[in-house]
């Protein structure tokens, strides 16, 4: 006697699903807490070590490597800190998710407090969740514009 599948066997989409479910989620959180400069829960959000990669820019005192929870939150803390935050934009245009990963595309601008001058470019991020943390944070960004900004 063999054992047919019935409808209700579980397919492999449904894992996928949830893990896909699970990424949204943590990435609209990351987005809104990110925002709203709440470091406290972007150290929650972020894994206890983190791939992080931003091209590294001498020029630009919040881009430096970083690997634990605290120091990826506080990059955000860092931006403020050095920019005007009512010249402060940015926008998402395209959020999609494939499991553990999620790339987020959109446009940031911002005034550098120091020198007065404006950057501005498009962007993309790529997260990766596992276990309902961030464990990768990749950003590619106008890095010349933000350089330019920084330098009297």
């Amino acid at each position: 006697m063999t054992a047919e599948p019935t409808p209700h066997t579980p397919t492999p989409v449904a894992p996928a699903r949830s893990a896909a479910e699970a990424t949204r989620t943590v990435v609209q959180e990351f987005l809104t807490a990110r925002l709203a400069g709440d470091t406290g829960r972007l150290t929650e959000l972020f894994a206890d070590e983190v791939d992080w990669l931003l091209a590294e820019n001498p020029a630009v005192p919040w881009i430096r490597p970083r690997r634990t929870a605290a120091e990826c939150a506080a990059q955000a803390e860092e931006l403020a800190a050095h920019t005007v935050p009512e010249q402060s934009r940015a926008s998402v245009d395209t959020f999609l998710v494939d499991g553990t990963d999620a790339v987020v595309t959109g446009h940031v601008a911002g005034t550098v407090r120091a020198t007065g001058k404006s950057f501005e470019g498009p962007f993309a991020l790529r997260l990766t969740v596992e276990n309902g943390r961030i464990t990768r944070h990749h950003l590619y960004e106008n890095s010349l514009s933000i350089a330019e900004a920084c330098t009297p």
